[in-house]
């Protein structure tokens, strides 16, 4: 007698793609494949203005001035 594996009825592929160029060929040559049901692509989270700004404290964007006048002079630059 064979030992059988539970095959799930549905599953989930990722797939790294180098060249985003090509996103559209790849997502219609997969959708092509027999048993395919979706493509899709995730979308990526939009980062909030407190996040952004978080990330520029991180990443050292950061501008320090003394007065409004200051900081005037600076962005002018």
């Amino acid at each position: 007698m064979a030992n059988t594996a539970n095959i799930p009825a549905e599953g989930q592929l990722i797939v790294d793609i180098k060249d985003m160029s090509l996103i559209n060929d790849i997502k219609k040559a997969i959708s092509m494949l027999r048993g395919v049901g979706k493509v899709s692509r995730p979308r990526r989270k939009r980062m909030t203005a407190y996040e952004r700004s978080l990330k520029d404290l991180d990443e050292g964007r950061v501008y320090e001035c003394d007065s409004l006048e200051d900081f005037i002079k600076e962005m002018e630059k």
